[in-house]
This record gives C-alpha cells, sequence and structure tokens, in this order.
C-alpha cells in the first residue's frame, strides 16, 4: 500500500511538472508570436509616420492615462480607503481584492510574523498584517498590508520586504512588477503581473 501511495504521489508531482513546462512553452511561444506581430505593427507604423506630418502629433502622458498597472491601480485604491477614513487593515484588503481590475475570486487573510508568501526569508516588526490573494494559487498575484507600531521605520521594514521578495515564488508563474509603499504606519506591498489583459 505504501508503495502504491509513493508511487501517485511521485505520478502527480511529475504531471505538474510537466505541466509547467508545458505552460512555460505556451507563453514563450504566444511571446515569440507576439514579437514578431509586434515587430511588423512596428514597421508599418514606421512607414505611414514616414509619409505624413508628426509635427502636430501630442504624446502626452494623458495618452497613457489608462495603462496604470494593477499594482498602481490597488495602491490608488488603498489611498483613497485611507482618505475615507478607513482604518482597519483586514476591511481595507477585503475591498482592494474586489477592485474590477482583479479578474479572479479572492480573499484577505490576516498574517502573523514568520515566513509569508511572496518572500525568502521570514517577514518580522509589524503589528498586524493582512494578505489578500486569489484563491487559485497559480496567478502570479500577492498582496499584504502591513500595520507597523507607532514610530516604527517603516522606510526599513520596506526595505527589508524589498529586499526579500521573490517574483517567482510559484513553481509555474512569475509576477511582473512589485510596488511597496507607505502611508502612515501602514506598508503596501504588491507583487503583480503588469497586465491582466494576457
Amino acid at each position: 500500500m505504501r508503495k502504491i501511495l509513493a508511487f501517485l504521489l511521485v505520478l502527480a508531482m511529475v504531471i505538474s511538472l510537466a505541466a509547467c513546462r508545458t505552460a512555460d512553452n505556451n507563453n514563450e511561444t504566444a511571446s515569440t508570436d507576439t514579437s514578431s506581430a509586434d515587430t511588423s505593427s512596428t514597421n508599418t507604423t514606421e512607414d505611414t509616420a514616414a509619409e505624413t506630418d508628426t509635427s502636430s502629433v501630442d504624446t502626452t502622458e494623458s495618452d497613457t492615462a489608462g495603462a496604470d498597472s494593477p499594482a498602481k491601480v490597488l495602491y490608488a485604491d488603498f489611498k483613497s480607503k485611507l482618505a475615507a477614513g478607513e482604518t482597519d487593515i483586514e476591511a481595507i484588503a477585503n475591498q482592494i481584492i474586489t477592485n474590477e481590475i482583479i479578474p479572479f475570486m479572492g480573499g484577505a487573510t490576516p498574517v502573523e510574523e514568520g515566513y509569508l508568501g511572496g518572500f525568502d526569508n521570514e517577514v518580522t516588526g509589524f503589528e498586524k498584517g493582512v494578505m489578500f490573494a486569489p484563491m487559485i494559487s497559480t496567478i502570479p498575484f500577492v498582496g499584504y498590508i502591513f500595520e507597523l507600531a507607532d514610530g516604527g521605520d517603516t522606510a526599513a521594514f520596506k526595505a527589508a520586504l524589498e529586499d526579500d521578495a521573490n517574483l517567482r515564488w510559484n513553481i509555474c508563474t512569475q509576477a511582473d512588477e512589485m510596488l511597496c509603499e507607505a502611508e502612515g504606519n501602514l506598508v503596501f506591498f504588491v507583487m503583480a503581473p503588469a497586465s491582466f489583459d494576457d
């Protein structure tokens, strides 16, 4: 019986690793196809630009105002909750995870000092913490709100988070960006894809 159970466990591991490898290969193929498509559209755009007068083209920030990454959108949402007077970090996290930019079901969970998902070392130095993440762990997204003691060194805490963060904490996926900001004695931390459109 033990041999059968051991065999089944090994088989499950091999299948999951093969699935990860297949997903990585599919992503590489898709990105290769996308880059060649991008190159051809860039060439067409350059040819068109050469034929037309570009002196009246306005390339201000407003052209890309809606192109903020999920991490930046969620940080803005976090700041708006604070500005509205919300102080309970778990309530804030539960509201943030329902933001319309997030295409998955998620939840918020209180955390304590120790090893936390997304970090290579123990995370310490906070009084309260909450994690918000998708229900499916293969999505490359994880967020935290940490509450430090009044007068706590938020700069040192932020630096420790940034140093220990691992964008590839999941086996099959990798986040594209990390955002870590402090507001008073609260530290907002997110690792996320650059976009959920892919």
